[in-house]
């Protein structure tokens, strides 16, 4: 059973949202906009808040559907299982089957995975609410996007393990920052470059 979850984990997690909309609501390829990139912030610099908004719940959902509901179906309620298919379905979203294995970098559906394992892990309730408050504040702080996925993937395992969590689940934690910092690289080169882009918020006065 493991095995078939870990292949519907991944077949849920690259269900490519970003280039669905972009083929559906504009005929485009929406790796061919903006930074290329497949996620919810750059849907919405190209498409606009609306779609940008759908994309990201729906990469949220991705994530929750395969640790809260995919493992319940096949009997695979343990916290290793849970682990499993969470890493399978950051896999399939960050390389997408769909799409030559070029996917987006994950931290929509790294999220919905955390709001997954809280919904079934009274425990780790502490730490998705810790890294969400850090990220909100350096996104509030900076605009950047990255930043805030960056740093919010970093504190991910020191606060589950100030926080006491099982070994697997730090585990994941440290999986995460990897992948996170992994598909972060061409970002990280912007910010040292300074080019790295601001999302416009309505009170924040637009960047000149």
């Amino acid at each position: 059973m493991i095995i078939l979850g870990i292949i519907l984990g991944y077949l849920v997690g690259a269900v490519p949202t970003g280039y669905i909309f972009g083929r559906a609501l504009a005929g485009i390829d929406i790796r061919e906009h903006g930074s290329g990139n497949l996620g919810a912030t750059n849907v919405l610099r190209v498409l606009g808040k609306g779609p940008g908004f759908l994309v990201l719940v729906l990469d949220i959902l991705k994530g929750m559907l395969a640790v809260a509901l995919i493992p319940d179906l096949l009997g695979l309620t343990g916290t290793f299982d849970r682990v499993v298919l969470a890493i399978a379905a950051v896999c399939g979203h960050n390389w997408t089957v769909f799409l030559n294995f070029k996917g987006g970098k994950g931290i929509a559906t790294s999220f919905g995975v955390l709001l997954g394992l809280m919904i079934k892990i009274a425990l780790i309730r502490p730490v998705v609410f810790w890294v969400f408050l850090i990220w909100v504040a350096c996104f509030l702080a900076t605009r950047i996007v990255s930043v805030s996925s960056i740093v919010a993937a970093t504190c991910l395992p020191i606060t589950m393990v100030l926080t006491n969590q099982e070994f697997i689940l730090i585990c994941l934690g440290v999986v995460f920052c990897i992948l996170v910092v992994l598909r972060h690289r061409p970002n990280i080169k912007r910010l040292f470059a300074g080019q790295e882009p601001r999302v416009s918020l309505p009170f924040f006065r637009k960047d000149k």
